[in-house]
């Protein structure tokens, strides 16, 4: 969903480790829970403590909406992407979020390349990544489940 004259503009900002409450609570909302793999505080603290992790809240007009989780690869290309949480879900804000998430990979941390995994049970996630310009370039079995792996190149 593109923005409107009306949308608040979405901006990105590192996260604080007070966040990570709301953070883990916004993952079990009964619309969420299902295309993820829930983290609970604790592995949260864990995460965001390790210097290969980026965690970005993303903000509406100034006022927190979800969060990215971010990790940064070794060979110093490429980013998983490794979660979008956002709310209220179905409001544009992901479609809005993502592209300015690419900038700040491409342009703050100089990475060319973003990968992500999305089960085949999120077909909404799915239909947003491929608009937006990721390709599906393997798949594999998880969990008695089907996972897809895309990827973008980010243009400089």
């Amino acid at each position: 969903m593109p923005a409107t004259r009306t949308d608040p503009p979405i901006s990105l900002r590192p996260s604080e480790a007070d966040e990570l409450a709301g953070f883990a609570r916004l993952e079990q909302d009964g619309d969420t829970s299902p295309h993820i793999l829930p983290t609970t505080l604790q592995q949260h603290r864990v995460q965001f403590a390790r210097d290969d992790i980026l965690y970005l809240t993303i903000e509406r007009g100034g006022t927190t909406c979800g969060y990215f989780i971010l990790a940064l690869e070794a060979d110093g290309h490429s980013v998983e992407f490794r979660r979008i949480v956002v709310t209220p879900r179905g409001a544009g804000i992901g479609q809005r979020a993502i592209p300015a998430m690419e900038a700040w990979c491409r342009d703050r941390l100089g990475r060319r390349r973003i990968w992500l995994d999305v089960f085949d049970s999120n077909p909404r996630g799915r239909h947003v990544y491929e608009k937006l310009g990721y390709r599906r370039f393997d798949e594999a079995a998880y969990d008695h489940r089907r996972l897809y792996f895309y990827h973008k190149e980010l243009v400089t």
